[in-house]
This record gives C-alpha cells, structure tokens and sequence, in this order.
C-alpha cells in the first residue's frame, strides 16, 4: 500500500494507491456491472434538473435522487427495478484494509464524469452508520476535488484527484462539505470515451455488532 498522508483532520490521502494493472482490472468489472445496472442521470428534488453527471451503483443498497422522493438508498435500480450488482471483491478488500470498520460497505456509487460535468457542495449525510468513514476511488480523469468543514460556507482546499488515487474521510471530516469543481479532460485515456469515474463506498445501516 502507499503512503496514506492526513491531507486535514480525517481526511486521509493514498495517491496512486491503484497501479495501472489494477485500474484497468477494476474499470472493467465496473463497466460490467453498468452493463447490467445501466449509468442514468438522476434529477434534483423540488427543481427535477438533471445532475451532470451520470450514476449508478453497486451493493445491496444503491444511493439515488429523484424530484418526487428527494436523497435515499434503493435496493433496485429506478430505472430497470433490478437489483444493483454485487460490489467488486477488490473493493470490498480495500474497505477491509483501509477503514478498518468493523462491517463490510453496503453501497458503491458509481459516478461518471465527462466533459463539463461537476458536483456542487454537499456532504454525504443519508447514512444511519455516521460513524463510519467514506471511501472514494477515482479512475480516469483528473479531478478537482473541493472540500471544506462542516458548513457550505467555511474555508475549503482543493486536492488533484488522479486515476489510482485513493480518499477516505471520517471522524471529525465525517460530514464535511466537499464536490468536484470540474475534471481536466484528456489527462487520462483509462475510460473507454473520456472521463472520470468515481467509486464512493459507504455504511448505509448501523451494523448490530456496533454502536
């Protein structure tokens, strides 16, 4: 494993935790699964404008937004009515080595990234288990990654992302603010027509065992 460095309070960084081999192996099997839980592209609540990114997910629960029931956890794809595809074993292994939770993640978001596509400020606050840590993969484009405190409007710092990159965030970075500002398209070739993929793996539901 690389370096993991404290880039702020709970915000801890792997840089090119991925090699190249292992990119590519897991960008296929995440192409695979989108093959069955195709990426869409979500809408807002209340406005019902369109996210720019595209999404999908894996696990048993999949994190979805609509105008007419707003942010919540799905176990089927809004789309087809199936259920999301497993998570890749090398992700959940990487959960295991570098959060050291006592569960197994229950959702992996898969966003795709292309052209000018963004994500505005937010932080991930739909989760029972507050107490466990979010882990977010890039693979692709380079992203700039914005994150800041505990409220929309505090202090923030932007982090380059690259294909292989690895970010966690929890303890006191739990509920921090974060988004993407925009990717630097063309600094990787690694997705089939450009872009970024990112795989963010989250504890929905308080495990029995904790807390």
């Amino acid at each position: 494993m690389t370096h993991r460095l404290e880039v702020a309070p709970g915000v801890h960084y792997w840089p090119e935790r991925l090699g190249p081999g292992e990119q590519a192996a897991l960008l296929d099997e995440i192409l695979a699964g989108a093959a069955m839980a195709p990426f869409y592209r979500p809408t807002m609540p209340g406005s019902g404008a369109s996210l720019s990114i595209e999404m999908t997910n894996f696990g048993p629960l999949g994190w979805v937004t609509d105008q007419a029931k707003g942010y919540r956890y799905e176990a089927s794809h809004p789309v087809t009515g199936e259920p999301w595809p497993e998570i890749p074993a090398n992700l959940r292994s990487l959960w295991t080595e570098t959060t050291a939770y006592a569960a197994p993640p229950e959702a992996c978001l898969v966003n795709l990234y292309r052209g000018t596509a963004r994500m505005g400020l937010h932080r991930d606050a739909d989760e029972q288990a507050a107490d466990a840590p979010v882990l977010s993969v890039s693979l692709g484009d380079t992203a700039l990654f914005r994150f800041g405190g505990l409220t929309r409007r505090g202090a923030t710092a932007t982090l380059k992302l690259s294909s292989g990159d690895v970010l966690m965030f929890g303890g006191p970075a739990r509920l921090m603010f974060h988004g993407v500002d925009r990717i630097q398209a063309g600094s990787s070739n690694l997705v089939p027509g450009g872009g970024r993929i990112n795989l963010t793996l989250r504890r929905v539901t308080v495990p029995r065992n904790v807390g």
